[in-house]
């Protein structure tokens, strides 16, 4: 289905007040396994993948930042006064933005982890639990008796 009449399709349901079809991004068919359409599957490696991913995308990044001497061509006296004043300016402002989006991607990172661990908590206090209520209230059955 083209994108024109997958996004048709899209807009007849939100002007006839109904569900719109589940979309499919660059015509890929959902991997076996995933979710229904709006679902959410996540797993402790996932999120720590996810983390990881994060720290990775901030080291490389940070690894090509932006040259500090990138304004020295535009400082004066080779350029105008006020060219070199706008340059040095721009040169602040692009760096602070830097400086943020790293520090955005490390602090995501470290959020993801620490939900990756209160996931894991959750997931062996439910499979513990499961297990002690096995335990505690299952009876052995003969197979010959079923």
């Amino acid at each position: 289905m083209s994108f024109d009449a997958e996004w048709a399709q899209h807009k007849a349901a939100a002007l006839a007040g109904r569900q719109p079809p589940a979309m499919r991004l660059n015509q890929v068919a959902p991997e076996a396994g995933d979710g229904p359409a709006g679902g959410l599957l996540a797993g402790a490696s996932s999120i720590n993948g996810n983390a990881n991913l994060l720290i990775e995308i901030a080291a490389l990044l940070h690894e090509g930042r932006p040259d500090g001497d990138a304004s020295t061509m535009a400082r004066a006296p080779r350029a105008h006064a006020d060219v070199s004043a706008q340059a040095l300016r721009f040169a602040r402002f692009a760096d602070d933005q830097f400086k943020d989006t790293i520090a955005l991607f490390a602090a995501l990172a470290t959020r993801l982890k620490t939900t990756g661990t209160g996931f894991a908590r959750v997931d062996d206090d439910t499979a513990r639990a499961f297990l002690d209520r096995l335990l505690a209230e299952g009876g052995y059955v003969k197979p010959e008796s079923g």
